[in-house]
């Protein structure tokens, strides 16, 4: 049971409720805030002087007063009017992050909705109604107001869910679980739909995601130092030390304890080889720096979920209604850039690697890791897949917080983009996913070629963990099941899992 008060949720908790269905409730502390800013705004309705959003139309409407007997109307007018997003439908657990964090929001006590409407939105979540919710339309200020208002459109019984897998009508989906389409008060559209929760959703996934690529890359760059002969040296801890950045420190400790005790590694120790190439020497470095970036990203949304961000506040102790811009998503926009190009330089340099891993004139090892070369291919064309992943993730991580474009008559005149940046590093992520997989596909075929000798402690168990879903390439096959047998295994955790059991927790930072 997840219990919101506004103030505690965890980014943990939110991966509960999006993944493993927790169930949610409104914490007693939430409600009585939730009730306390109600109070506020039921008795602005009854007063004939203009506060936005409350008693004025919005955005550049915002110098029109509305009187009383068309608040209602107001506020589901800006429901249906907002509902414009395009494109494919977000993921379940993007939405169920998005209803959870809205709701979160809400309790927090600052946006003067009906505990009643916080309820409708949490029972949705509980009964597992999932919005279908267009990912395109946000310019992530104002809020994400387009995808926000795809939600508010089934509490309203209007637009579509899936329920248990099925697109059904909005008021389908309500009745099939036992509920009923609300009726909006005074405010309280403009509270479900002006704020972040779209982007921080996405970036809350990608974050926990993230944390699961950067512990396989360790592992990935790990296989390929055993498979290329490399030398621990560079992972000596007093060189982290001098220069002290935490990811840094942690990579380098992933590298030592995925690598101790190989015996490949033993059996070159006293080669005439002084230093490795970059991809494999300056991994602590480069694997580091992403991480750094991630505590980062981890920082800003901890901050984010347990954040106010719709507008006007509602500020209980004064009584006040105050306008402000919290539903600007520069601070998640601007993580989010920072974490696409963190995830996309993991791809890099993977990508170098498993070039390394291929080329006979660098790698020691039969030329495209295949044993009969001209006949067969072997793994040759696994090398274009990460070139053109990696290529494609260039483009992907310009940042798009610097593409500003104002927005309903230059009221908004400065917008964050901060939902494309999110949804962007998703499917950097994802990429880079497949371009990991090829380097283990890459760096177990050429381990293989070294038996006897074995790898360290962490790298045999990642080893054995690749073969038991993708066997020896003996000639050539389809790769693309290969591959894909990879990427779930590293997606879902499941690598990561194996390896830590035997080497222990690997470390983020």
């Amino acid at each position: 049971m997840i219990l919101l008060d506004g103030n505690s949720l965890t980014l943990e908790d939110v991966i509960k409720v999006a993944r493993n269905y927790e169930e949610v409730r409104v914490s007693d502390k939430g409600r009585e805030q939730i009730i306390a800013s109600r109070r506020i705004v039921d008795k602005i309705l009854e007063e004939e002087k203009p506060v936005y959003g409350i008693s004025t139309g919005f955005g550049n409407f915002s110098t029109i007063f509305i009187s009383k007997d068309e608040r209602a109307k107001l506020q589901r007018n800006l429901i249906l009017s907002h509902a414009t997003g395009v494109g494919e439908h977000l993921p379940e657990d993007v939405v169920r992050s998005a209803m959870l964090l809205r709701a979160n929001s809400l309790a927090k006590g600052y946006s003067g909705i009906r505990l009643s409407t916080v309820e409708m939105l949490i029972n949705m979540l509980n009964k597992q109604i999932c919005p279908a919710i267009p990912a395109k339309g946000s310019v992530g200020a104002s809020g994400d107001l387009a995808p926000l208002s795809h939600i508010v459109l089934v509490m309203l019984g209007e637009g579509e869910a899936y329920l248990k897998g099925q697109l059904v009508k909005g008021d389908e989906a309500l009745k099939s679980c036992g509920l009923e389409p609300i009726v909006l008060s005074g405010k309280e559209g403009l509270a479900l739909i002006n704020g972040t929760q779209i982007m921080t959703a996405v970036g809350t996934i990608v974050w926990h995601d993230a944390v699961n690529l950067m512990k396989a890359a360790d592992i990935a760059a790990a296989l390929s130092l055993e498979a290329l002969k490399g030398t621990r040296a560079a992972f000596d801890p007093r060189i982290s030390q001098v220069r002290a950045h935490l990811g840094q420190i942690a990579t380098t400790e992933n590298m030592l304890n995925l690598t101790a005790h190989s015996a490949i590694i033993a059996s070159h120790s006293n080669c005439n080889k002084v230093q490795d190439a970059y991809s494999l020497r300056c991994v602590p470095q480069v694997h580091g720096a992403s991480k750094d970036a991630l505590r980062r990203a981890e920082e800003t949304l901890t901050i984010e979920i347990n954040a106010a961000t719709d507008n006007p506040l509602i500020m209980p102790e004064t009584g006040e209604a105050i306008s402000g811009g919290n539903f600007h998503g520069q601070p998640i926009a601007l993580v989010m850039d920072y974490l696409k190009l963190a995830i996309a330089e993991l791809g890099n340099i993977s990508e170098r690697r498993t070039n390394r891993l291929l080329d006979v004139h660098l790698s020691e090892l039969p030329p495209f890791l295949t044993a009969f070369p001209g006949v067969d291919s072997g793994l040759m064309i696994t090398q274009y897949v990460a070139a053109a992943l990696v290529s494609e993730n260039k483009v992907l991580v310009h940042p798009a917080s610097a593409d500003s474009i104002p927005t309903s008559a230059n009221q908004e005149d400065h917008v964050s983009m901060g939902t494309i940046a999110a949804r962007q590093a998703r499917e950097i992520l994802d990429n880079v996913c497949n371009v990991i997989a090829i380097e283990m596909l890459a760096a177990a075929q050429g381990i293989d070629f070294l038996a006897p000798l074995t790898p360290g402690d962490g790298t045999l168990k990642a080893h054995q963990a690749i073969r038991n879903v993708v066997s020896h390439l003996d000639e050539d096959r389809v790769p693309a099941p290969d591959i894909k047998s990879l990427h779930d295994l590293i997606a879902g955790g499941r690598l990561v899992g194996e390896v830590e059991a035997i080497v222990g927790l690997l470390k983020i930072y």
